[in-house]
């Protein structure tokens, strides 16, 4: 490993494997100086992601994401941080906006602890480009250049291929994932997905080749999205998971092609 990686940057990427295998792998995939950024900001995500669920307590759930948002503030303030291996690792790559950014998403990541149903398909497509889509355009503002529009239709893809992932876990949470769970509902909501993705994939010049690696874990994206539009019912069946050998294979061809 480089000499950047010291206790804590090991940390935060062990963390990030064990919790977040897919994003663990695209990290890898990068550039060392690259594995530098997104291992800290993965490594948030992961904890902020679990806060909600790591207790049956709302309140507590709330006391854990405003230590987060605490956290945060000291980095866009310019202050000193709290000593935390995950926090003193985020105030080396975040600037101010990157901070920010982050914040918007632990705001949103509030109603894992409601655990209310989404008012609407709108507001489902808030939420996930408040969590996905902030994460992303955090990790890439911290890399290089890029398009904030592509990074928010990348963002809302990957997003929404993980959502339809997690559907099984969070049903047997008792969750409404989705505000229409039909299979009509769901075979547009791919749509869409697979829509921004295009998009996004169609502006990639707009990207620069330093923040492309955030944009790597999108490498399951479409096949997870293409899936669950042929076939609405296998995001309740949890069958979409690609094969490790075409995932492992798949990774691999987008990183060496450049065209994540």
């Amino acid at each position: 490993m480089s000499a950047a990686f010291d206790a804590d940057l090991t940390a935060c990427a062990d963390l990030v494997r064990r919790a977040d295998p897919a994003r663990f792998q695209a990290a890898m995939a990068a550039p060392v100086a690259a594995r530098v950024v997104l291992f800290p900001v993965y490594a948030f995500n992961v904890e902020v992601a679990r806060a909600p669920w790591v207790t049956q307590e709302p309140m507590i759930a709330e006391m854990r994401l405003q230590w987060w948002v605490e956290a945060l503030e000291e980095i866009r303030a310019g202050n000193a941080v709290r000593r935390h291996e995950v926090v003193s690792r985020l105030a080396q790559v975040l600037d101010a906006e990157g901070a920010a950014l982050l914040i918007d998403l632990i705001e949103a990541r509030r109603w894992d602890i409601e655990r209310a149903p989404f008012e609407d398909e709108a507001d489902f497509i808030r939420y996930i480009e408040a969590t996905s889509g902030n994460l992303i355009r955090a990790a890439a503002r911290a890399l290089g250049p890029a398009e904030e529009d592509v990074l928010c239709d990348a963002g809302f893809a990957l997003g929404l291929s993980n959502w339809f992932r997690a559907m099984p876990a969070l049903e047997a949470a008792g969750r409404k994932p989705l505000p229409d769970g039909r299979p009509e509902a769901v075979r547009n909501l791919a749509g869409e997905g697979l829509r921004r993705l295009a998009r996004a994939r169609a502006a990639r010049a707009h990207v620069s080749s330093a923040a492309a690696p955030a944009l790597f874990p999108l490498w399951e994206t479409g096949p997870v999205l293409r899936a669950a539009m042929r076939r609405p019912a296998s995001v309740a069946e949890g069958t979409l998971d690609l094969a490790p050998v075409r995932s492992r294979l798949g990774l691999m061809l987008r990183v060496m092609s450049g065209r994540w």
